[in-house]
């Protein structure tokens, strides 16, 4: 009897066995194939930009895939988290602050995921004291094996059942080495001794160094790395060898003696111009072929989907290597010095830049350092300025300088969440005659507080539990620019992350002298999308909601397009870039 044949038998728990394997309901160990993907050596190496670019190879070949992000910290969300210690947060369309990787799945599949797609530790251990306290577990004292590492399975199960993916791809945040990831590895290795042979394909991703005093690449450090995975019972089926330049055979054979992994599964993933070619790389060194064969899955690839599908991806890296109108971008932030804080912003530029044949440069501009008297000498040179989210008091005054600055001398400008709000405290101030206008987040005793939290806010003490999270609909102006950028649509679907809004008493005045909300809630109660019209300036836009969370490859965000579009010299709007006959024939 195998694997299945026993766990099929256990209904889940008791004093008669030691096995805890809570199976959802629908569920078939076996039915649906797993690809997780390790980390060695050191963090930020790139897993998810592996895993999600080898999720879409299969995606191409005609497999249905459904990524999810295993995080070993205990907070239940990534909304708690300094962006300068863990990258952007990304906000899902259900309202879910996650991972930045969760991002780049997203962009990559072109799927809107789900808080199925993102688990931490802290979510597991609150479903495990939960299920203890309800009697779940018959008494049984609970442990880390099996029932904490159960849970974690469970969690992979539910998402196999919820999106009846053919393969899931399992990605295993932080390194091999850490403490908090060792019950994680323990749950995968136990998934899949579980779900049988040829069910669960491992990848451990390395770092091969080249230290500048020797002038050559060593594999030591990836070596031992690999024997510690090993140690924790998983043998690698594919070894993915990061490193700024291709790895050389002899440091790949080092490798593959060390890891007992065939030579030609252990290949080079270096630094290329763009995530999006990683795709090819995968195809060229044949780990497509590899993983499919290893879960016996080969016979179902759709070959017709896959060349059609690859003829449009390689056709957007084609106009991306071929983009040669020069555009520079700035954007006034407090993160600038850890550029994963502006993740998505960063892609949505790029995405944008495709779309209108340009090359798009960033210029960073620290906002802390910024003030009315040099903001002139800061932006000089730059095509067009964003000013995206963030929280608290550091850099409001700089923010504030650079946009008064952009809008008096017409340079195009996109405003993102707190980028929203100044312009409207910017707008108040100057335009309107509110000297003192500003965001009670600020300044909670302010004369004029045009941003402030709503009334229906104030009673909630809870850290986020006040905030406007996720997905929400968004009822243009009919005849605004944005409108036209969206192909003269009259509602569209945006993701928020923010608590202060702008305040009803103010928002006829500020309307009356000059400056459009042009997007508000179904409701028409609450303010999301601002700009100044056409004959003020040739591009002053800016939205509460995160536009560059939406934003895919092959369906750059309106408000991003239209920022280029401007910085170019551009000044007519087009229709909706979704409707590109490419974006269509790309949609999942």
């Amino acid at each position: 009897m195998d694997s299945r044949n026993i766990l099929s038998s256990i209904s889940d728990v008791s004093d008669d066995t030691e096995f805890h394997t809570p199976m959802p309901a629908g569920y078939k160990p076996g039915q649906c194939k797993y690809v997780v993907v390790f980390g060695t050596v050191m963090s930020g190496l790139g897993k998810g930009i592996f895993s999600s670019s080898l999720a879409k190879v299969l995606q191409d070949k005609g497999f249905s895939v459904t990524p999810i992000k295993l995080e070993g910290y205990l907070n239940r969300d990534a909304g708690t988290l300094n962006p300068f210690r863990h990258g952007e947060v990304f906000v899902l369309d259900d309202g879910m602050e996650c991972d930045m990787d969760l991002g780049t799945y997203e962009r990559m599949l072109n799927q809107d995921l789900s808080r199925l797609n993102f688990v931490t530790s802290g979510q597991v251990f609150s479903r495990v004291l939960e299920k203890e306290r309800r009697g779940g577990y018959l008494g049984r004292d609970v442990q880390m094996i099996p029932h904490v590492t159960g849970e974690v399975k469970n969690c992979l199960r539910e998402l196999a059942v919820a999106s009846a993916a053919d393969v899931v791809f399992v990605e295993i945040g932080g390194t091999v080495g850490d403490v908090e990831n060792a019950y994680l590895i323990e749950a995968v290795r136990e998934l899949a001794f579980e779900e049988g042979p040829n069910s669960v394909c491992f990848v451990a991703l390395t770092y091969v160094v080249k230290p500048p005093m020797l002038g050559e690449q060593k594999s030591k450090p990836a070596q031992l790395n690999l024997k510690q995975l090993m140690g924790a019972g998983i043998q690698p089926h594919i070894i993915a060898c990061r490193a700024r330049h291709p790895v050389t055979k002899k440091v790949r054979e080092k490798i593959a003696m060390y890891s007992s992994v065939p030579l030609d599964r252990v290949f080079s993933m270096h630094d290329v111009d763009s995530v999006y070619v990683i795709t090819e790389l995968l195809r060229d060194a044949g780990i497509d072929t590899a993983v499919l064969d290893h879960l016996k899955l080969s016979d179902r690839v759709n070959a017709d989907r896959e060349h059609e599908r690859r003829d449009i991806w390689n056709n957007y890296i084609k106009r991306f290597r071929e983009a040669a109108k020069p555009v520079t971008i700035g954007i006034t932030g407090k993160y600038t010095s850890l550029r994963d804080s502006y993740a998505s912003i960063i892609q949505a530029l790029e995405h944008a830049g495709v779309h209108l044949g340009a090359k798009v440069r960033i210029e960073w501009i620290d906002s802390t350092e910024l003030d009315e008297t040099n903001v002139s000498d800061r932006v000089a040179g730059v095509d067009g300025v964003i000013v995206p989210g963030g929280f608290g008091t550091r850099g409001v005054e700089g923010k504030l300088a650079c946009v008064k600055y952009l809008r008096e001398n017409r340079i195009p400008y996109l405003g993102l969440c707190y980028g929203f709000q100044i312009a409207v405290v910017e707008f108040a101030r100057n335009v309107c005659g509110l000297e003192d206008a500003q965001s009670t987040e600020i300044n909670s005793n302010c004369a004029h507080p045009v941003i402030d939290i709503l009334p229906e806010q104030r009673g909630i003490t809870q850290l986020g539990g006040n905030m406007r999270l996720g997905g929400h609909d968004v009822r243009l102006t009919p005849h605004s620019t944005v409108a036209a950028m969206y192909g003269d649509a009259s509602k569209i679907r945006l993701r928020f992350r923010h608590r202060y809004e702008v305040s009803p008493d103010y928002m006829e005045q500020i309307e009356a002298a000059g400056l459009i909300f042009s997007g508000k809630s179904p409701d028409g109660r609450i303010a999301q999308v601002l700009e100044l019209p056409n004959d003020v300036h040739p591009y002053f836009v800016a939205t509460q909601a995160h536009a560059e969370l939406s934003s895919r490859p092959l369906r750059p965000d309106p408000m991003f397009v239209g920022l280029v579009r401007a910085a170019l010299g551009q000044s007519t709007p087009e229709s909706n870039p979704t409707s590109d006959k490419t974006a269509q024939s790309a949609k999942a």
